[in-house]
């Protein structure tokens, strides 16, 4: 019968425990993560105190007090019970054993009540973090699916598109759509981050998918018909901005107009330059559809066979390195000069691998979104 040496097995567990507790624990995720808690404490500091100095001025204690009560009101009235306990049990440790009181029958209890509630609202708070989070990451599958397929291929046209979501989901929107008479693609930028970005997002992809298959609008018919429909819920204050460009079938041209958007790059092979669509037209709910109606432009652009276009969102050309620099359209544009007469996917991944190389193991602070179109030549 063999023996297990038990003090090994015993350090080889504590080493695998170790090994795993601190696996993550980075310098550049330890000071990310701490930059990110110390800004929201900042926050909510600064928030705390405009609106106390809105009241009247108050002391430093008062500013504490108030600051103290909005983070526990964010606790639910079971948890706040909890921690208001732990909290009176640790400060009551120190205040009897300065006056003395250290024979009192729960004075030894005081301490690791207090130890003890703080640890079990932790990992409370860590459980249901966690469920959210894998709520979250269904959000984002589901987003996901709803976004149309990495790359399109058809005789005449070719499209590839990259989506990144700086959160767990977010308010970026492409699409490729085609139709009896051609094919649309759009892309747009719903104003805010995160979960109510995306759901809105959700809306506005199921209303533009309606349209197309029941009218099949131009581009600025489209947007008309979307306005009106953020415009008649008279408490809906988002805004969108977005890209239509619609290619008819066995056309050189497409459509396209713009509302309030980053302006698209095309590169033309038969000029071998590279130039922006510059069109007008306000974001989508910031005014009326007869305003808008009024302003928006709609124009014919050639789309000649080895012409290219990029659409994009600012969360591409507002990307930042380590340096705080910004990406800027001049990349897009120089990358577009260069590989324009490529295919759509081989110009995509020219600008992923350019992206990747610029913000290295920097996160997104928005959305990167873009889809690159491309007319095959003969």
């Amino acid at each position: 019968m063999g023996l297990k040496n038990e003090a090994q097995s015993a350090l080889q567990d504590t080493k695998s425990f170790y090994k795993q507790y601190v696996s993550d624990m980075t310098k550049d995720r330890l000071g990310k993560e701490f930059q990110a808690d110390s800004r929201r404490l900042k926050e909510l500091y600064s928030d705390v105190i405009q609106r106390s100095k809105k009241e009247q001025e108050i002391s430093g204690i008062q500013k504490f007090y108030r600051f103290f009560s909005e983070m526990t009101q964010r606790l639910n009235p079971t948890r706040r019970l909890v921690f208001g306990v732990s909290f009176l049990s640790f400060f009551s440790h120190y205040a009897f054993g300065l006056f003395g009181l250290t024979g009192l029958i729960f004075y030894p209890l005081l301490m690791p009540a207090a130890f003890i509630g703080v640890n079990i609202l932790l990992l409370i708070e860590l459980l249901e973090k966690s469920d959210v989070k894998r709520e979250l990451d269904l959000a984002r599958d589901i987003q996901l699916s709803l976004l149309p397929v990495i790359q399109y291929d058809e005789e005449h046209l070719e499209a590839y598109s990259f989506a990144a979501t700086a959160h767990e989901v977010g308010g970026d929107y492409v699409d490729v759509i085609p139709s009896k008479s051609g094919t649309y693609v759009i892309i747009a930028d719903v104003a805010g981050k995160g979960l109510s970005a995306a759901l809105y997002m959700v809306r506005i992809q199921a209303m533009v998918h309606m349209l197309i298959k029941m009218k099949e609008p131009s581009p600025k018919e489209l947007y008309l018909e979307l306005n009106d429909y953020i415009k008649s819920d008279r408490n809906d204050k988002t805004f969108i901005t977005s890209c239509t460009a619609f290619f008819p079938k066995d056309e050189d041209y497409y459509l396209f107009s713009r509302a309030g958007h980053n302006q698209p790059i095309q590169y033309s092979q038969k000029h071998d330059q590279t130039f922006e669509l510059k069109t007008d037209g306000f974001a989508l709910g910031m005014t009326g559809t007869p305003a808008l109606k009024k302003q928006m432009e709609e124009k014919k652009f050639e789309f000649k066979p080895g012409d290219s276009l990029i659409f994009y969102t600012d969360g591409l050309t507002e990307a930042r390195n380590d340096f705080g620099e910004e990406y800027g359209v001049e990349r897009i544009d120089g990358l577009l000069s260069i590989y324009g007469s490529l295919h759509a996917k081989s110009i995509s991944l020219k600008i992923q691998s350019s992206i990747e190389a610029f913000i290295g193991n920097v996160d997104p602070a928005d959305d990167i979104t873009y889809t690159c179109i491309h007319r095959p030549g003969k």
